[in-house]
């Protein structure tokens, strides 16, 4: 059966799931990127490990590299030991290498088996080059290099005067020991190349001075002045001293051959075709720039409405008086509802209480008990200590865009059900409206308008966040019971506004109209929105839903471009593509998001959901009946009996759940139900059971509430 689980789906390509790998041998926060290099390199200031994509290499042998790259990013010190020690980088290189896959294979003995299956994978390629050839023709820094990499599967020779320098080497604990063994083993290799190089020019001597000088016999046979002769006699002699000379300078470093060779077969590995992999990060917001304050809100509808009665010289009844008449009928309707709610959280609370009850002895005996001494030990007291609840909170996050003008009145009517019942039952919460339309600006001494100051710095590499991006505290449980109504009735006024068919005398103030729909940007102001919100309140259980009724555009990522004809780069932006991942430095991971413009979402709810464990994230859908079914496969699959499954559960209840996107619950619920409203009326003597049914009985066409306020209880109790 397919299943689209964003939650299940693989994440990662297969260098990212290496790149987990050494995070998870580095024990850190590395910030490690897949990129089209040559070799890899690990900055020790900026904690990046660079690994090229060996695409062409074995699973063994990747591990094997990522391994030893790990090595120099946990022991290798950053510290410019060049200024101290004049030693050839190669020599450092090839002790450092001994010794910190020594320490890996000590710190993670199931490495000794990668290194050793992986290297002689590498034996059997011949990356060193060394095929056919004499090892005792190697310098000893070669053959050190050797020995330690493939030295299982190839015979490394060593004379008796190199043991100790051997011995010293692969004793090697720390840098400065790396740094005393690097320097020993190049002056050992650069007495020996000097030795070579004086024994052949030795032997070249003195076979000279036994013979006859070649150049005193040309001499003689030439003496008619034949210049092609001569020509010829010099190119000899030219000839005779390149011949000489086919050995290094002696002035010169040795090399470490085996150590280029290695460079450059790994090299082969590496796959350069395609784009370059990019990573993303998102920015932390500056709140005081994105949100609009709850008294903003309201003080501007107050002020807006007062000034426009002031104007046309209506009356507040003859604009106002129906639509408030409605709220406060609304209202009473709904207290019955939220009773109900309320008696069924203090139930589930209790009863999960007991579930977690202690019983213990007291030490005191129970009287009544005394006459059972003969048969029963148990004389004494006891005790039951109920499990303290945890303290609940509610962030509710309204899309406040054009899509949702039909069906914004009955979702604000929900949405005030949920409202009163936290204030009944004491949990706070605090209600946004996503919007790009609210003008968010100051102004100087003298009354001019300060533009608006983008919340955060732009950066290479962060995804963009809009400056015209704005949440609107709509209420808050710290106002007092008689302004939240206040606030209540304004929300309520400003929904009737918008409905095509609805007919008001008052307007919609400025900056409160409906927009567009920035949900990806209030994903990222989440990232600092409910960590406040939990910590202002002191709280260690948050809900937080998000009602929508459509998806949002993919964004762009800022990028530092370079023009040709410009000396200095300025901070563009780009379009996010398949070869992009999502990488949250405090959790460690990182997000594919080679993924559908739609799918954006869920990878950053995949993201929210890591970071922040203890917070449930509650999506709720308004669907038209001509989406549902797209957006069910979406989730589901097609052709899938899950399909089949949840369509059967819409088509009778006009509502479904899904547990398989970025939510941890996601309910689709239809938009024509939203707006069916049913009788919930009992007797002020009725019996809990009477109460229950007729519950239940409006519940038949309230599919909706039987969803969202149902599973609202259960997560809070």
């Amino acid at each position: 059966m397919y299943n689209r689980s964003i939650r299940k789906r693989p994440m990662f390509n297969r260098h990212e799931i290496k790149s987990q790998l050494a995070k998870l041998l580095a024990t850190e926060d590395l910030v490690v990127e897949n990129k089209k290099v040559e070799t890899a390199c690990f900055n020790v200031h900026t904690r990046v490990l660079t690994l090229p994509m060996w695409e062409k290499a074995s699973s063994t042998v990747y591990d094997l590299l990522v391994g030893h790259e790990v090595g120099h990013a946990l022991y290798t010190p950053d510290e410019n030991w060049l200024e101290k020690h004049k030693i050839p980088p190669q020599f450092v290189n090839v002790v450092e290498d001994v010794r910190i896959e020594k320490l890996m294979k000590r710190r993670y003995p199931g490495l000794s088996k990668t290194f050793y299956k992986g290297y002689g994978e590498l034996a059997e390629e011949d990356f060193f080059q060394i095929e056919d050839d004499d090892l005792n023709t190697y310098n000893l820094a070669d053959r050190i290099n050797l020995y330690y990499k493939i030295g299982n599967f190839v015979k490394v020779p060593f004379e008796d005067d190199e043991m100790d320098l051997f011995s010293m080497i692969g004793e090697t604990e720390t840098f400065a020991d790396v740094l005393i063994a690097a320097e020993e083993l190049y002056k050992f290799c650069k007495k020996k190349q000097e030795e070579e190089m004086k024994t052949p020019m030795d032997s070249l001597e003195s076979e000279q001075g036994g013979g006859t000088d070649p150049a005193t016999e040309m001499s003689d046979e030439t003496q008619d002045g034949e210049g092609e002769e001569e020509s010829e006699g010099d190119n000899m002699a030219e000839d005779q001293q390149e011949t000489t000379n086919t050995g290094a300078d002696v002035s010169e470093d040795p090399e470490v051959k085996t150590m280029e060779s290695l460079e450059e077969a790994l090299k082969q590995l590496v796959e350069n075709g395609g784009p370059e992999n990019v990573y993303l990060e998102l920015p932390k917001l500056d709140l005081n720039k994105i949100i609009v304050p709850n008294s903003e809100i309201h003080d501007n509808c107050n002020k807006h409405w007062n000034s426009w009665l002031e104007e046309v010289e209506f009356t507040y009844e003859e604009s106002f008086g129906d639509i408030d008449r409605k709220f406060l009928e609304f209202k009473k309707s709904a207290q019955k509802e939220v009773n109900y709610l309320v008696k069924e959280f203090e139930c589930k609370k209790a009863a999960d209480s007991y579930a977690r009850a202690t019983t213990a002895r007291t030490g005191v005996l129970d009287c009544s008990k005394l006459h059972t001494y003969k048969y029963n030990e148990d004389l004494f007291k006891k005790v039951t200590t109920l499990a303290d609840g945890k303290n609940h909170g509610l962030v509710f996050v309204l899309d406040w865009s054009g899509s949702m003008a039909d069906v914004m009145l009955d979702t604000v009517k929900q949405l005030f059900n949920l409202v009163w019942f936290c204030k009944k039952v004491a949990i706070p919460f605090d209600v946004y409206a996503f919007t790009s339309d609210y003008p968010l600006v100051s102004y100087d001494g003298d009354g001019k308008a300060i533009l608006r100051e983008l919340a955060y710095t732009k950066k290479d590499g962060l995804v963009q966040v809009g400056e015209w991006f704005s949440l609107m505290n709509l209420l808050t449980s710290k106002t007092n019971g008689k302004t939240l109504e206040d606030q209540m009735r304004n929300i309520f006024r400003l929904a009737n506004t918008f409905r095509w068919n609805s007919y008001t005398r008052y307007p919609t103030p400025y900056g409160m109209s409906l927009s567009g729909t920035p949900l990806n940007e209030t994903m990222v102001a989440l990232h600092q929105v409910l960590p406040k919100f939990q910590k202002e309140h002191k709280l260690q259980k948050v809900q937080c839903v998000v009602l929508t009724d459509g998806e949002a555009a993919m964004p762009k990522y800022h990028r530092e471009v370079q023009r040709r004809w410009e000396e200095e780069p300025f901070m563009g932006t780009a379009h996010i593509g398949p070869n992009a991942y999502l990488r949250d430095r405090k959790t460690g991971m990182t997000y594919s998001l080679d993924c559908e413009w739609y799918e954006f979402t869920d990878v950053l709810l995949n993201n929210l959901r890591d970071r922040f464990k203890d917070i449930n994230f509650i999506g709720i859908r308004v669907l038209e009946s001509r989406d549902a079914g797209s957006f069910i496969r979406r989730y589901c699959g097609y052709m899938s009996p899950e399909t089949d499954r949840i369509m059967s559960i819409w088509k009778k209840q006009r509502a479904f759940s899904l547990k398989n996107s970025g939510y941890h619950t996601y309910f689709g619920l239809s938009a024509n139900a939203l707006a069916q409203d049913a009788d919930f009326e009992v007797a002020e003597d009725a019996t809990k059971t009477q109460i229950k049914s007729a519950f239940a009985k409006s519940l038949k066409s309230k599919k909706m509430n039987k969803k969202i306020l149902g599973e609202f209880v259960e997560l809070v109790a």
